[in-house]
């Protein structure tokens, strides 16, 4: 479903890049900011791309079709924004970890323009490399077998095919799991450089762009190439956190507090 390459309007001046909101109900704070920026006017930046996982947890399209409170009745209000806001400018967005089961009915329903993992971006004379990041943190041996394992479409079908409700339960004990990890002080596998070099040489591109580590820096891989982390998201953090990361097609970027 998703293409190859991102084809990009040679007019194109600046495109905003994000990551890592994890959406969900329970905050409602980083949801307006979110809400905010995604629907103010920009003239600045002509297109937003989303590099995986704008929400929580996504247990499937078909809760697009429900009318139920709660979890599913905050992700139907996620996705009237989006449909919102790509009426004003492209929006794209690429699975992450979370939201890998964003299927075709919820690029239908919304307007959002769906993107490969790794996925190139000419904007000028710049090739950058746009990627989540998690499939080059290969020493993470233990997520990567769990990672392989969650794409196949064999384990999809079989997960779709249960309630919703079902469904939902499981999302919650996985992101629960997921906290504990985090709340524990367990150390995260950071991408991989030889790895994100083959992946920069194999792409023709310069800059690495990413998420998923929750490590927002700017890295120099080798000569010529560098690596830019997105932010995650977290409006009620002390200091929050919701940062846009600036494209420019001179080649320029800059980071982008929106809660400073």
């Amino acid at each position: 479903m998703p293409a190859a390459h991102a084809v990009v309007s040679p007019g194109w001046r600046a495109v905003d890049l994000i990551s890592d909101l994890h959406l969900h109900a329970g905050d409602p704070a980083t949801f307006e900011c979110w809400r905010h920026y995604l629907l103010a006017p920009n003239p600045e930046a002509e297109a937003v791309f989303i590099l995986g996982d704008l929400f929580e947890v996504w247990w499937g399209d078909d809760v697009l079709g429900t009318s139920g409170p709660g979890e599913a009745a905050f992700l139907r209000e996620c996705a009237q924004v989006l449909a919102q806001a790509a009426q004003q400018r492209p929006v794209h967005v690429m699975h992450g970890n979370r939201d890998f089961l964003l299927g075709q009915r919820f690029f239908e329903h919304t307007g959002v323009r769906p993107l490969a993992d790794p996925c190139a971006l000419q904007l000028g004379p710049h090739r950058f490399l746009l990627s989540h990041g998690d499939a080059w943190c290969l020493g993470d041996v233990d997520y990567q077998r769990f990672r392989a394992e969650v794409r196949t479409p064999a384990w999809q079908n079989t997960f779709l095919a249960q309630p919703i409700a079902q469904r939902e339960a499981t999302a919650l004990a996985l992101r629960q799991q997921s906290e504990a990890r985090k709340h524990s002080g367990a150390t995260y596998a950071d991408v991989d450089g030889p790895a994100a070099i083959a992946a920069l040489a194999q792409h023709g591109a310069t800059v690495l762009v990413h998420g998923h580590t929750h490590r927002p820096a700017d890295h120099v891989l080798a000569s010529g190439l560098t690596r830019h982390v997105l932010s995650d998201w977290d409006a009620s953090a002390m200091p929050p956190r919701a940062e846009v990361l600036r494209l420019h097609a001179d080649g320029h970027t800059e980071r982008l507090p929106l809660l400073q």
